[in-house]
Parts: C-alpha cells; sequence; structure tokens
C-alpha cells in the first residue's frame, strides 16, 4: 500500500515540529485527525515513526530513515506540478519547427534566440524541408509550426512576418546585371532555371500566371528543387531564375539580384487551427512581436 502525498506532508511536519499540536496548527486541521492519519502510516510502514512521552515527540530510527526520502517524494511532486503548469501556460514541452532553406537564414537566428530566453523550459526542434513535406507535416501534426512562402493551403492558419522584393537572379557579366530594377518580360529570351513543377503545385500555378502576364512562357533548360543547386547553375552561366531577395545569403558570388518591378513575396508562420498544443501559442506570440519590432529582417 503507497502513502499519500497528504500523508508525507503530515509525517514531515510533525518530524519538523517536534509536535503534534505545534504541526497540526501549521497544516491547519485538528490534532485527532493528524494523529490518525499518522497511525495509518505507521501500518503501511510496518514501524513506529514517533517515539512520544512527556518530554514531547521525537524521530524513531525507521523514521529518521523515512524523513529524507519523503522530503524528496514531495519535492519531486512539487517538481512535478511546476512542470505541468509550464505546459499549460505553454512555457515548457516540445515544439516542433519546420522550414525553408530560403528562411532559414534569416528568420531561424532570431526566433530560435527569442524563444531561448523568454521559453527557457521549452524544448524546440528545427527541421528543414520542402514545401509539400512542410504542408503535410503541418496538416498531419508531425510539425507545429513553420516558415513557408504562399500561396498555401486553405485548411492552415497564417500569419505574414516578412515582405520582400522578388528579385531576377543573373550571372555575372550578364547584359542586364547592371540595372537597378528589371521588368519580367525582359528575360523572355533568356534560358530559365526553376524548382520542378511537383515540388508544389500553387506556386507554379502562380509563376505560370506571372509569365503569362509578361507575355512569355519561360524556356526552361534545368529544374531542381534546391535552391543553392539554382543559385549554383545560375552562377555557371545555365541561365536565370528569381528568388526572394533574402536568397541572395545563400550564395555571394557569381550571381547578381536585380529586383523585378512590382514583384514581392511574404514569408509567413504557418500552423494547423485545430492543433491541441498549449505551448504553441506562446510560441506565435514571440514570433509575432518579433515581426512587429523588425527584429526580423531579410539581411540574412
Amino acid at each position: 500500500m503507497t502513502p499519500e502525498l497528504r500523508q508525507l506532508r503530515y509525517f514531515v511536519a510533525v518530524a519538523e515540529e517536534s509536535s503534534f499540536t505545534r504541526a497540526a496548527a501549521r497544516l491547519t486541521i485538528a490534532q485527532q485527525s493528524l494523529s490518525q492519519q499518522i497511525t495509518l502510516l505507521e501500518r503501511m510502514v510496518g514501524a513506529k515513526l514517533f517515539d512520544r512521552d512527556s518530554r514531547g515527540t521525537a524521530l524513531t530510527e525507521v523514521g529518521a530513515v523515512f524523513l529524507p526520502e519523503a522530503r524528496a517524494v514531495l519535492a519531486r511532486a512539487n517538481v512535478a506540478m511546476s512542470v505541468v503548469g509550464q505546459a499549460v501556460r505553454g512555457e515548457a514541452g516540445q515544439l516542433r519547427l519546420a522550414f525553408l532553406a530560403t528562411t532559414a537564414n534569416y528568420l531561424l537566428p532570431p526566433v530560435v534566440r527569442a524563444v531561448r530566453e523568454r521559453l527557457p523550459e521549452l524544448r524546440l526542434s528545427t527541421e528543414e524541408t520542402t514545401i509539400s513535406q512542410l504542408v503535410e507535416g503541418i496538416t498531419s501534426g508531425r510539425y507545429d509550426v513553420a516558415f513557408s512562402r504562399p500561396p498555401l493551403v486553405d485548411a492552415l492558419a497564417t500569419r505574414t512576418l516578412i515582405t520582400e522584393e522578388v528579385c531576377a537572379v543573373l550571372p555575372e557579366g550578364h547584359p542586364l546585371a547592371g540595372r537597378s530594377e528589371l521588368k519580367l518580360s525582359e528575360l523572355a529570351g533568356d534560358p530559365w532555371l526553376l524548382t520542378p513543377r511537383s515540388s508544389w503545385g500553387p506556386w507554379h500555378e502562380f509563376y505560370d500566371e506571372e509569365f503569362r502576364v509578361a507575355g512569355f512562357t519561360p524556356n526552361v533548360v534545368h529544374r531542381d528543387p534546391s535552391v543553392q543547386v539554382l543559385l549554383g547553375m545560375v552562377a555557371a552561366g545555365v541561365g536565370v531564375t528569381k528568388l526572394a531577395r533574402s536568397a541572395q545569403s545563400l550564395r555571394r558570388t557569381g550571381v547578381v539580384f536585380v529586383p523585378l518591378a512590382g514583384q514581392t513575396v511574404s514569408t509567413e508562420m504557418v500552423w494547423l487551427p485545430a492543433n491541441p498544443s498549449p505551448i504553441l501559442p506562446a510560441v506565435r506570440d514571440v514570433v509575432i512581436e518579433l515581426a512587429e519590432s523588425g527584429q526580423l529582417t531579410t539581411a540574412g
């Protein structure tokens, strides 16, 4: 039979006060109830815990052995309640964050730093992934929150964090590399490097419309899911592509970023509205505060 935490608290109080009378007053219970609970505890233990005589109350040898163990159990129970309280308030537990490679350099450092400072008991795991895996992971509950780019799907909740320019990415030495701004239509005659159409259908539907409005269908000579590979191919002179300006932090040489007139793209925080995690709102609040204060930048 296992003692109740209440009985352990009563035992520790009597041991510390060396008096049933003072312990009962400290616990704000009747002395008779306290005596009954200690008697029940002694029956469970199978030995006397206190010697009581006219001089007062003292621990027996068994009681002296039992005291540190009782204190340890009570301390562990207090820790457990504290941890549960933190989890309920969104201050402890685990949160799984997914991100695209193009958002990592400028978003992850300030976000991870702020979360660690403000929610030190939270275990934050991060994972780089593709857009299709990111959406599936948020929808299935494998990830709690993610940093991505629109368009996504209607089932997900989003919050725009940053809006930045979209740039044409040209090889150094390209005839238009010295321009301060370009129209997409000016690149109609160039070979293009893009991600596979299978990588994320909504993105490519959006791209198709942009190219249609610009008056051409791009001559796509190479497709790759990795932005870094695309940048390397541009640097090699294979073709051109277009990316958010922040992607320039992924490659500093061999390429030139020139803003495309009228084109911007946002980075969004994404989550599933039905996600029951008590931690998620606290982390969302931290990220939103960073965004509103201007601490999330595209400086890389």
